[in-house]
């Protein structure tokens, strides 16, 4: 995605003692938001994709802060949301917080520039375990050493386990991010499937839903819901409507509003980085 920049005539840069900055990192994509909380409203929205559909290098995140006015004022809270696919669920009474270094080589290959993080989510009760690079992650503590730093799924399950409530039955939700797509399936307001897969082309994606769709004995009749880089009419949304009759975009909610200057973009798109402020 290319420069993205909305903002509302309110913001003020002086003011940035009343604002919630959250802000989305990986080698993927840059992006951050601004709440001003003393009307719960988002004000402003930045983007900034890879050049030549590249990634962006530690030192290209480091320039981007930098030379940002926003990024670099005093926050009243401050965010990172770091996307991975690299991270393993496990439930509260089995997590052990002396090995998570252990839990997290149970399914992934730990390399060299790893950094391991933890996150905790309430429903269900679970630790995110999970690989920062360490680029990242001495960026983040760099610039703002008081961050809360996030999973991208820890932001998601906050938001799916709302919307799954209203859904009397399966709730079925797909994430997508550059390289990797996430799915989980909700029943009945309880998480029953929880998977992450690389994928190359949107054929990978559809065949391993598809797939799961056969082994957990849904129907095609179940609506799937969207997240992350997808959109209406793209190729995505097109290759799903020839086997799901039913196919939804989820943006972010919750007790904020967005300023009218965000009416004419997909809020699905920026779902991690919208609900970053209210995790806890």
């Amino acid at each position: 995605m290319p420069f993205l920049e909305l903002f509302d005539e309110t913001l003020d840069i002086n003011s940035t003692e009343n604002y919630e900055l959250s802000v989305q990192m990986s080698r993927d994509g840059f992006a951050f938001t601004i709440l001003d909380t003393l009307r719960n409203k988002y004000v402003l929205l930045r983007s900034h994709g890879p050049d030549d559909n590249k990634y962006l290098s530690p030192d290209r995140i480091n320039e981007i802060i930098s030379k940002d006015d926003f990024l670099t004022k005093r926050y009243k809270k401050v965010n990172i949301v770091l996307p991975s696919p690299r991270f393993t669920l496990i439930p509260a009474p089995l997590y052990d917080p002396g090995k998570k270094e252990e839990c997290f080589i149970l399914n992934h290959i730990r390399e060299e520039s790893d950094v391991i993080l933890v996150n905790r989510i309430a429903d269900p009760d679970a630790f995110i375990v999970f690989s920062v690079s360490k680029p990242v992650a001495d960026i983040s503590s760099g610039f703002y050493p008081a961050a809360h730093l996030l999973h991208h799924t820890k932001t998601l399950m906050n938001q799916l386990t709302y919307n799954s409530r209203s859904i009397d039955g399966f709730y079925v939700h797909v994430h997508v991010e550059r390289e990797f797509f996430n799915l989980f399936i909700f029943n009945h307001n309880s998480l029953k499937f929880s998977n992450t897969f690389n994928y190359r082309n949107i054929t990978d994606i559809l065949y391993y839903v598809l797939n799961v769709f056969k082994n957990m004995g849904l129907s095609h009749d179940e609506t799937v819901h969207f997240s992350g880089l997808t959109e209406k009419f793209d190729d995505l949304y097109s290759n799903f409507t020839l086997y799901i009759r039913n196919l939804k975009f989820i943006g972010p909610s919750g007790s904020f509003t967005f300023s009218y200057v965000f009416n004419d973009i997909e809020l699905h798109r920026f779902i991690n980085l919208f609900t970053a402020a209210s995790c806890e």
